[in-house]
């Protein structure tokens, strides 16, 4: 819904442009232009725009003054690495086929994204009978943008469809843009003719359907989901710099090249964003990204045999990766009882730091800025069954390994206790 907006700006833009233009050249829209009225038109065109982005500067910095210490909190509470030369490699490693996935589908998509915006004066040459004036030029862009405004709602309401989803969505949204532009490449002589311009009209329309009820959505959105949190930006940032590589590629090709010859060359980027997605492209529809977090903390520890949980399961796994033998250690019952592990050493961090608190530490850490993501019942079974050692303050040089030896070790007096006081709401199985 956030990324739609793209498309309302697109619609708002091409209408402030038109209005423009009809209030400075004296209400027509046909050339000539003067020189005046196009300066005109071009900076205040820009200058509009301009008061929302003050609006947004003075909104963060005045009415969000803790941004920056929630962000801070996120990225220490996730571990986040950055460009540890260790993590890109594993990274390159354990999901080097997303990687392949996310930059490639994403370099597809903007040579179709762009390359459309950058001929669609043929198309419009063709269909319209006063292709001389810029206002018919603006006049069909705006169609075309209310056609992928209607493409980036569907986008919206089926993303998180179980259904259909993401890679169902990028892959049909593929196929359809190599569908679009492979018919009239082959067939480019009867398209352009009177007979066959509607039929190129409705190709190229639905080609900007598909695109933002595609790839244009997804490519952008996925590049994040399937990383975990501590390298999301990093793998992000790889995926956006490759794509604007396909942006560039198309606006410098199409300086070289006849518009047949551009329709024999851009399909079968559709074509090749399709199957990258088929092979290459986990599905993350309804998976909860904490699993990413989780599968991650093992990968960095070295235990990524020993992950079992949901992030692995062939359902939300590439076909590269089942083919690869990732999703074999899936285990659901193993992974029960390990996020349980889990979920205990992560209480027992904030229980450490509640204690460092009240004896004079230091003051209120970035954590509590979030809220106690645990009920009652949880905190009494971890309080019940975890031993004491690990809620005693760490000392500078404590490891983790340290803390993982002692986890689930309860005393002889927490082992009574919880057999005694944990009720059926404090089980494990309630737990997780």
């Amino acid at each position: 819904m956030a990324f739609l907006m793209q498309g309302w700006g697109q619609l708002i833009n091409q209408a402030l442009l038109i209005i423009l233009l009809l209030i400075l050249h004296h209400g027509s829209g046909d050339p000539p232009y003067g020189v005046t009225t196009v300066q005109w038109t071009f900076r205040l065109s820009f200058a509009i725009p301009a008061i929302g982005t003050l609006w947004l500067v003075y909104y963060r910095t005045y009415k969000m003054p803790h941004a920056s210490r929630q962000l801070a909190a996120a990225k220490k509470k996730n571990n986040v690495t950055g460009y540890d030369v260790a993590s890109l490699k594993m990274t390159c490693t354990h999901f080097g086929g997303r990687l392949l996935a996310t930059a490639g589908g994403w370099f597809c998509n903007d040579v179709f994204f762009y390359g459309n915006k950058l001929f669609q004066s043929q198309f419009i040459a063709v269909i319209s009978n006063n292709p001389s004036s810029v206002m018919t030029t603006w006049i069909w862009n705006l169609v075309n943008v209310i056609v992928s405004l209607a493409g980036y709602y569907l986008a919206s309401v089926l993303i998180d469809n179980k259904f259909y989803g993401r890679k169902m969505m990028q892959q049909v949204g593929f196929l359809m843009c190599f569908i679009m532009f492979v018919i009239p490449a082959f067939h480019y002589r009867y398209y352009t003719q009177p007979m066959g311009i509607k039929a190129f009209q409705a190709m190229y329309f639905l080609s900007s359907f598909f695109n933002q009820f595609g790839p244009n959505s997804v490519t952008f959105l996925v590049a994040g989901e399937v990383f975990p949190t501590p390298i999301r930006a990093s793998a992000h940032g790889f995926g956006a710099c490759i794509g604007k590589a396909g942006a560039l590629l198309a606006s410098v090709l199409y300086n070289y090249i006849d518009t047949q010859t551009k329709f024999y060359v851009v399909p079968w980027f559709g074509l090749a964003g399709m199957l990258l997605t088929w092979l290459f492209l986990p599905d993350t529809t309804g998976l909860d990204l904490k699993e990413q977090e989780r599968r991650w903390t093992y990968i960095r520890s070295g235990r990524s045999d020993e992950y079992h949980g949901i992030a692995i399961h062939p359902a939300h796994l590439s076909l590269w990766e089942r083919l690869m033998g990732v999703g074999k250690n899936y285990d659901p019952e193993t992974d029960l009882k390990q996020k349980i592990e889990d979920m205990r050493e992560e209480w027992a961090g904030k229980e450490r730091s509640r204690v460092t608190q009240d004896v004079g530490g230091d003051p209120v850490g970035d954590e509590y800025l979030d809220e106690d993501e645990w009920n009652d019942d949880v905190h009494h079974y971890f309080r019940s069954t975890t031993h004491a050692d690990m809620l005693k303050p760490k000392a500078a040089g404590d490891s983790t390994e340290a803390s993982r030896s002692s986890r689930g070790r309860a005393s002889p007096v927490t082992e009574e206790k919880a057999s005694t006081d944990a009720g059926p709401s404090t089980s494990p199985s309630t737990v997780a």
